[in-house]
């Protein structure tokens, strides 16, 4: 199912999908969250975080990963859940920032119970850092 929120679609079977990775891999202190991405193909991709005392990359982080090793290099939505049933948890600065350099018309959905919505990368970060507008090479 998926719904819309003004003018962007919230993707239920996206979150879903995540929702079912953190329930039924994620487990202990090793892997705590689970990120789902839509490709502009229509593929789902699933991961799981990492969590060292180092720090460890996060599920976004990974899924990117293993998109790529899929063959998926244009993602269109993601979504992080949280295991123990926390739900959907929104995306930390690190990943924020990799998400908007990497897919800058990427939609993240964030929120909570009846209040999830869909929003553009770049909404996440206020006067957002774009890497690739400072580059030397940068057209």
């Amino acid at each position: 199912m998926t719904t819309q929120t003004g003018t962007r679609r919230v993707d239920h079977e996206l979150i879903r999908a995540a929702a079912h990775v953190a329930r039924t891999r994620c487990r202990g202190d090793e892997h705590t969250m689970a990120a789902a991405a839509r490709a502009d193909d229509g593929r789902i991709i699933t991961a799981v975080n990492a969590c060292h005392f180092t720090g460890g990359p996060c599920a976004e982080l990974v899924v990117i990963g293993a998109a790529a090793a899929q063959g998926a290099y244009r993602l269109e939505t993601i979504v992080a859940v949280g295991d123990r049933d926390r739900g959907v948890v929104p995306p930390c600065g690190r990943c924020r920032q990799v998400l908007l350099d990497y897919f800058p018309a990427l939609e993240v959905i964030v929120g909570e119970g009846e209040h999830l919505r869909s929003v553009p990368a770049a909404d996440l970060l206020p006067e957002t850092y774009v890497w690739a507008d400072h580059q030397l090479d940068a057209g």
